[in-house]
């Protein structure tokens, strides 16, 4: 707060107080002014010493506790008798000291404004920084955000191919399917046509899978066991003639007739 010669309220000069002075004010000989409170608790020691500007104050007169706003008795009797140098001397000291008050007040907000406006600077050096730090840090998101914008792209193009092979593999899957189904269904109805289809003469055989014509094969031997040659059996029969033999035998002789050895 700046001071004026029209301000009536001296501050405190102790270090962080800066109270108005009303009442009573400590006076010292280097122009400084104390509150009550801090008058008489740092002027209460010997030898005294200006809290303001570390002065000594080992006069008799160098502290005064003064009353800032006298009664009017005072102030008729305070210069009475004086002559007129001396009133206009201790006028013009009391004058000097007031303007000292007010310089000092002024430096002193020079002094703050000056703190304040480079406490003011740093912290706008500190926020560009942090702005800086902020676009770069912004700018290093933005390129992230773009190449991952480009992953995700490629993703999605990979992605639309593997769909693409996909439902072609489906197709694919379908119309074999479709032929599967298709060839089981002929197989099925040719199986049945050979069912109802009368056997050609012939055997099939088991090795191999495939149905042989039968060809005619030469009558079995007969050996005769005892002489009364009612009793004779096969001598052998051939492996793939054992059936066909009673398919593809001579013609049918009459049950009666007898056979006969050959000599």
């Amino acid at each position: 707060m700046t001071m004026s010669l029209c301000d009536d309220t001296l501050l405190c000069n102790f270090p962080k107080c800066r109270t108005k002075l009303n009442g009573f004010a400590w006076v010292t000989a280097c122009s400084h002014v104390f509150c009550d409170q801090h008058g008489s608790g740092e002027f209460s020691r010997s030898p005294a010493i200006c809290p303001a500007c570390s002065s000594a104050l080992s006069g008799k007169l160098d502290i005064v506790r003064t009353e800032l706003s006298p009664s009017e008795d005072y102030k008729a009797m305070v210069l009475a008798g004086l002559r007129p140098d001396v009133v206009l001397d201790i006028s013009a000291r009391a004058l000097a000291f007031w303007s000292y008050q007010v310089h000092q007040e002024r430096m002193y907000q020079e002094y703050s404004l000056s703190r304040a406006e480079a406490q003011l600077k740093q912290m706008e050096k500190v926020l560009t920084q942090q702005n800086q730090s902020r676009e770069l840090e912004l700018s290093a998101m933005r390129g992230e955000i773009v190449s991952l914008k480009k992953v995700m792209e490629e993703y999605k193009r990979k992605y639309s191919e593997v769909s693409e092979r996909l439902m072609e593999r489906n197709r694919q899957y379908q119309k074999l399917q479709g032929l599967y189904d298709s060839l089981r269904l002929r197989n099925m109805v040719v199986g049945v046509g050979d069912r109802d289809t009368p056997p050609h003469p012939g055997h099939y055989d088991f090795s191999t899978g495939v149905v042989r014509q039968a060809t005619p094969q030469k009558s079995p031997q007969f050996l005769s066991v005892n002489h009364a040659g009612d009793s004779r059996f096969f001598s052998c029969l051939e492996a793939d003639g054992a059936k066909t033999f009673f398919q593809f035998s001579s013609p049918t002789r009459d049950k009666g007739r007898a056979f006969t050895k050959k000599h």
